[in-house]
């Protein structure tokens, strides 16, 4: 099966160029709407020439035999003969049209073979040709046509050695048979190119389905590992930031920031390892999902932000915590944690509050305030997309988060996340 490249359009017609002996030139151009609009008709292949040589020869053939019948008609005058086998040699040249236009070449034959009976093979020929390359509404009017003259041409010039209803039914039998048998190559050809179209489109859709999966891993991994290391890296700029801009910091001070340097970067390089390891062992989400931590992890959280120095009041009101789903714990765990991270960069000094609430049927909420910094904040280099990235997270899963400024120039986040009733309801 062929296959579709990256950069490819998708028509109904693609890779068929190589397979042109089951789909001829003509009909695949007929198919294709860029082709159309190009005005450039495709080259005859090999089969098409000998499929053409075929029907041309098949009309001489038919031709040559009326010839003979037309030459030994009594009351035919001469000159009349001499025009019908003339006309006849003339649609037989026309059969090489047949491609290019089968339904004016199949309307043309029509009179010509009303006046001609040497272009009678030529005259089936097109109309076999207008059943395959045409809709069935241009069959039905030009065939119409045709069989209904077909009484009037052997009233007018009938059959010695044949009755003349005899002669009717056949010639009308012979041409349903013609215009059936060219309707269902059409039927037969559409249904190959629909069934080759499927698999295209079934190779394209699949092709997508996976660089959406690659896309949407991608972004996970992008935002574990911003979630995961943000927190350590920051207090690393902040405590070098400290000590760069406080060189003459007593030496308790610079040996306390050097030693949150040196355990943030230990921890930092951890958790990348931890990373990497489940990126290169393949875990399943699930497994990844009990590596990472939960609403039970917060109080760490606040020692270890407490430990480098930060003012954190923790107001927690949850009973239990491993009640709160893991989904659900996750994600405020990763709200606290950029949402402190972001005091700490942009508020240095002040008092931050993180009070957390929630009951299972009216959700979590979480909430993180601090006032203004009380120093102003060392630069410390940040894209502005954790806020974001927290509103996203959130979204997914089916809460709501709003930040901004506070009336006393503080800025607070708020959250609130779902979080189920779980068992029987009174």
């Amino acid at each position: 099966m062929a296959t579709v490249s990256k950069d490819e359009p998708i028509r109904v017609t693609q890779g068929f160029a190589g397979r042109r002996w089951l789909f001829p030139s003509a009909l695949v151009y007929e198919l294709d709407p860029d082709a159309r609009a190009s005005g450039r008709r495709p080259r005859r292949t090999a089969r098409d020439w000998v499929v053409d040589f075929s029907c041309f020869l098949l009309a001489a053939v038919l031709a040559l035999a009326a010839a003979q019948s037309v030459s030994d008609e009594p009351g035919l005058p001469y000159s009349l003969a001499v025009l019908d086998q003339a006309l006849g040699a003339v649609a037989c040249a026309a059969v090489w049209l047949r491609r290019r236009w089968p339904v004016g070449l199949a309307a043309a034959l029509v009179p010509v073979g009303l006046l001609s009976n040497t272009a009678g093979g030529a005259a089936m020929v097109a109309t076999f040709t207008l059943a395959v390359h045409r809709p069935f509404r241009y069959v039905a009017w030009i065939g119409g046509v045709d069989l209904a003259l077909v009484p009037l041409f052997y009233w007018l010039r009938p059959d010695p050695d044949l009755p003349y209803a005899g002669t009717v039914a056949f010639t009308t039998l012979l041409t349903v048979s013609i215009i059936g048998w060219g309707m269902f190559v059409r039927s037969k050809r559409m249904l190959m190119l629909s069934l080759r179209d499927r698999a295209h489109r079934a190779e394209t859709e699949a092709r997508l389905r996976a660089e959406q999966a690659q896309r949407l891993a991608r972004e996970a991994i992008a935002r574990e590992m911003h979630d995961v290391l943000a927190h350590r890296l920051t207090l690393l700029s902040v405590h070098a930031g400290a000590l760069e801009f406080r060189p003459d910091a007593p030496r308790e001070e610079i040996t306390r920031a050097a030693g949150v340097i040196r355990e943030s970067a230990h921890e930092a390089l951890q958790d990348l390892r931890e990373i990497i390891g489940v990126l290169r062992a393949g875990e399943s989400e699930e497994t990844a999902g009990e590596r990472r931590p939960t609403l039970a992890a917060l109080d760490a959280l606040v020692a270890e932000c407490r430990d480098a120095g930060m003012k954190v009041t923790l107001d927690h009101r949850v009973a239990d915590p491993a009640a709160v789903p893991a989904s659900v714990g996750r994600t405020a765990y990763r709200i606290a944690q950029e949402a402190l991270t972001n005091a700490r960069k942009h508020a240095p000094g002040a008092e931050v509050t993180l009070s957390l609430t929630g009951t299972p049927g009216d959700g979590l909420t979480l909430a993180v305030t601090n006032p203004p910094p009380t120093t102003e904040p060392a630069p410390v280099p940040g894209s502005g997309q954790g806020l974001i990235g927290l509103t996203e997270r959130a979204s997914l899963a089916g809460g709501r988060l709003e930040h901004g400024t506070t009336s006393d120039g503080g800025f607070a986040v708020r959250a609130w996340l779902p979080w189920a009733r779980t068992g029987p309801t009174s």
